[in-house]
């Protein structure tokens, strides 16, 4: 039996089997899952904004859906995976907070970081198989290295598998 390795926020690795990926506490954040079914080289990121050209300081490249999901890709391919082959999925990107007041549209980060995820995706040519997405509640979700199975897990819900 392998190890469930954890990433944190702001954080990507990857595995191969038997070990296996988590990351809790997704909030607005985006859990961006990559996965080559043929190598099982499988990669998790867990992403904190979308777009790392608008802030000044953006020193860690895996807080961002822009540069996190490059670098995740790059780790990926460099342990063996196929561009080709290689499947996404995602989940997290939910409004945590309603705002009273004011524009509450323009500031909800979960969206503009699952839309900028599937932006970065469809850029590198990855597939988006299936993503669990939106809403108001956190989430805790783990990869499995040896079928892709993306578990999704939220205080008072099911348990999901995407």
């Amino acid at each position: 039996m392998g190890q469930m390795i954890k990433v944190g926020m702001a954080d990507l690795k990857i595995c191969k089997p038997p070990d296996n990926l988590t990351t809790i506490g997704l909030g607005s954040c985006i859990g961006i899952a990559l996965y080559d079914p043929v190598s099982k080289v499988t990669g998790l990121a867990h992403i904190m904004l979308p777009d790392s050209t608008a802030i000044r300081n953006n020193s860690n490249i895996a807080k961002f859906a822009d540069t996190g999901i490059q670098k995740l890709y790059d780790d990926m391919i460099a342990a063996g995976a196929s561009k080709t082959r290689m499947v996404a999925k995602i989940a997290g990107g939910a409004k945590m907070f309603a705002m009273s007041g004011g524009n509450a549209s323009s500031i909800n980060v979960g969206e503009k970081n699952a839309q900028a995820s599937r932006d970065k995706l469809k850029q590198l040519g990855i597939r988006l198989v299936s993503e669990d997405c939106g809403l108001n509640f956190g989430r805790t979700v783990e990869l499995y290295s040896e079928d892709g199975s993306y578990l999704i897990k939220a205080v008072g819900k099911d348990v999901k598998t995407i």
